[in-house]
C-alpha cells in the first residue's frame, strides 16, 4: 500500500465524515443560538429549554437526510471494498 493510497483513504474518510456530520451540527449551532436568543430575551435560564429543541431539529435532520447518509456510506464501503487487492500489502 502506497503512501498516495493511504492519503487517499484518510481524505476520503474525512470528507465523508464531514459530509455526514456537517448538516447535523449546523442544525444544532443555529437552534442552539436561536433557543438563546429568545432566553435571552424573555430572561428565562432553564438549561432544558434550550437542549429540548435542538434534540428535536438534530433528531428530524438526521431522519430526513439519513437516506442521502446511507447512500454516502453505502458507496464509500463498495469503493472501499471493491479494491480491497490494492490494500493488501
Amino acid at each position: 500500500m502506497t503512501q498516495e493510497l493511504v492519503m487517499k483513504l484518510a481524505k476520503d474518510a474525512l470528507q465523508i465524515t464531514l459530509l455526514v456530520s456537517g448538516p447535523l451540527l449546523l442544525v444544532s449551532l443555529v437552534v442552539g443560538v436561536v433557543v438563546s436568543i429568545i432566553q435571552v430575551i424573555t430572561s428565562i435560564q432553564d438549561m432544558t429549554l434550550s437542549l429540548v429543541p435542538r434534540m428535536l431539529a438534530v433528531f428530524l435532520v438526521f431522519l430526513l437526510l439519513l437516506p442521502w447518509v446511507m447512500h454516502l456510506l453505502t458507496a464509500f464501503s463498495v469503493q472501499l471494498f471493491g479494491h480491497l487487492e490494492r490494500f493488501v500489502l
